[in-house]
């Protein structure tokens, strides 16, 4: 399995972000990955990152499709692939209702039907196909050339059975979030598995994002989660992977406490299928030079590069 960080944070500059792509580069890890909200372009930060630090992959995990036209998209995700030198990978989600009617002004009537036209057209784009595609929700004619640039790797957001389907059937593979071992192995990886399998494709991969902390509070982690990420809860694909997994909040499927306990639920994540783990590191500087310091000693690395 491989081990990547999630990187960004709120009131973080730019070079803040690179820093701890660089840090995580230097542990060891394999990848470094960008959310999409509303403040830093998370294809943007890819493309950035990949110049300033070679070696890692990056990837986005993910930007959101219905405010990005997937000609639009095509376009940014070919120039990262090129300016990265072919290691990009293309995450991408619908977000949540709340967030894009709001935020946006857009319908989020019937989002798998929105996801799978989206995929339809987005995929042969980025393969550097001309596209003609006329669905239900989006009409996509054209086509996109980036000299030098592969087809990136595509990731679909996904927790329920629909979604993990397309996910399977249409993508790459699949990124989850809130999502325990538990989860992973008796739910998500079977169900993307077998849609793979049924469409012809390679076995897909299976990134799993989660928030770790070495700590020797792992009740007070939890409870600093609860109160800067609960409100995520009441979303409501998270709450039913978390009504799934018998959680009431995000908090509960922190990753916390001491070196050898997480290391276990590390190994826990790989023996369930995971692919890859997209760890968040939380806590203080303390916490997270120690969440960092296990990471690159599973990658045999001297943790003291990791402070």
């Amino acid at each position: 399995m491989k081990l990547g960080v999630a990187a960004g944070g709120i009131g973080l500059s730019l070079d803040d972000v690179i820093g701890q792509v660089r840090e995580a580069a230097e542990a060891g890890l394999d990848s470094a990955y960008f959310n999409q909200i509303l403040s830093w372009d998370a294809v943007q930060l890819a493309a950035l990152a990949a110049r300033e630090v070679p070696g890692i992959a990056v990837g986005t995990a993910v930007t959101q499709t219905y405010p990005r036209h997937p000609l639009a998209l095509a376009g940014q995700a070919l120039t990262t692939q090129a300016a990265s030198g072919n290691r990009f990978t293309l995450g991408i989600g619908p977000s949540h209702g709340p967030l894009i009617e709001k935020h946006f002004g857009l319908s989020y009537d019937r989002p798998a039907r929105h996801i799978r036209e989206y995929l339809s057209a987005l995929v042969p784009l980025l393969r550097g196909e001309q596209v003609d595609y006329h669905g239900e929700t989006l009409t996509a004619a054209g086509r996109v050339e980036v000299p030098g640039a592969e087809p990136p790797p595509v990731l679909l957001a996904a927790l329920g059975p629909v979604m993990l389907r397309m996910a399977g059937e249409l993508a790459d593979g699949v990124v989850t979030v809130w999502t325990g071992p538990e989860t992973i192995a008796d739910h998500v990886t079977p169900a993307v598995t077998r849609a793979a399998t049924a469409a012809g494709r390679p076995r897909p991969r299976v990134v799993a994002g989660v928030i770790v902390s070495v700590t020797a509070d792992p009740e007070g982690v939890r409870r600093r989660v609860a109160e800067s990420l609960g409100a995520a809860s009441d979303l409501p694909s998270y709450r039913a992977i978390l009504d799934r997994q018998g959680r009431s909040g995000v908090e509960e499927t922190v990753v916390a406490g001491d070196e050898s306990a997480v290391e276990r639920t590390v190994r826990a994540y790989a023996e369930a299928g995971a692919t890859e783990l997209l760890v968040s590191p939380f806590g203080d500087e303390r916490e997270r030079a120690r969440t960092l310091g296990l990471l690159a000693a599973l990658r045999g690395r001297p943790a003291g590069r990791a402070q």
